[in-house]
């Protein structure tokens, strides 16, 4: 990674972005020191332009931005920093720079799950479910999707909110991993759906 310096007058940019959520939190400057100390502590520091000096996000208030990732862009000029708030980012207190509430879409949870699935896949550990699973082969993964179906359609006819979650859920996990089996993603499926909502779209 190299940031032209000179180019951006000793300053660049530097964009926060949490690293669960992916929502911007606060926009920053770095010179090359202040990238540096980042870089070397795991914890993001400025340059203060008011002050002219180093500070460190959360060195007063105890709301550290943990770095996960740091990029630049393409013209090499500007930061985009993936991190972990300990807090509230703005010195408002409010969680963004613009008083945006930080929280994590419960959908984006599916790819991580998925990501989790392959990793069990792949490595097969000893003792876990998803392993055994896997070892059973597609057709007990196919009958346990359409056992959790089934139980999922009882429990809407019968049963109670949260048991249709519960349910639910496991239908889900079942489906997640009949289609890691497969070689597909989830997000196949988010894209097939998308594609159905097109008013130009038409039934294969």
């Amino acid at each position: 990674m190299t940031i032209d310096f000179e180019k951006c007058g000793g300053l660049a940019p530097a964009i926060i972005q949490d690293s669960e959520t992916r929502r911007v939190l606060m926009l920053g400057y770095m010179n090359e020191e202040s990238l540096a100390k980042t870089q070397e502590t795991g914890l993001v520091t400025f340059f203060s332009r008011s002050r002219q000096t180093l500070w460190t996000k959360g060195e007063t208030s105890g709301n550290y931005l943990h770095v996960v990732d740091i990029k630049c862009d393409c013209d090499h000029d500007t930061l985009l920093v993936t991190a972990r708030p300990d807090g509230p980012t703005c010195h408002t207190g409010t969680d963004t720079c613009w008083g945006e509430t930080n929280e994590a879409n419960p959908l984006l949870f599916m790819s991580e799950l998925q990501d989790f699935i392959e990793k069990r896949h792949e490595e097969m550990p000893e003792g876990s479910y998803t392993t055994s699973l896997f070892k059973d082969g597609i057709n007990r993964i196919a009958q346990k999707v359409g056992e959790e179906a089934l139980e999922t359609v009882i429990e809407a006819t019968n049963g109670t909110k949260e048991r249709i979650i519960y349910e639910g859920a496991d239908m889900l996990y079942h489906l997640i991993v009949l289609l890691t089996s497969k070689g597909l993603r989830i997000e196949d499926l988010a894209t097939e759906l998308r594609q159905r909502h097109d008013p130009n779209w038409h039934k294969h």
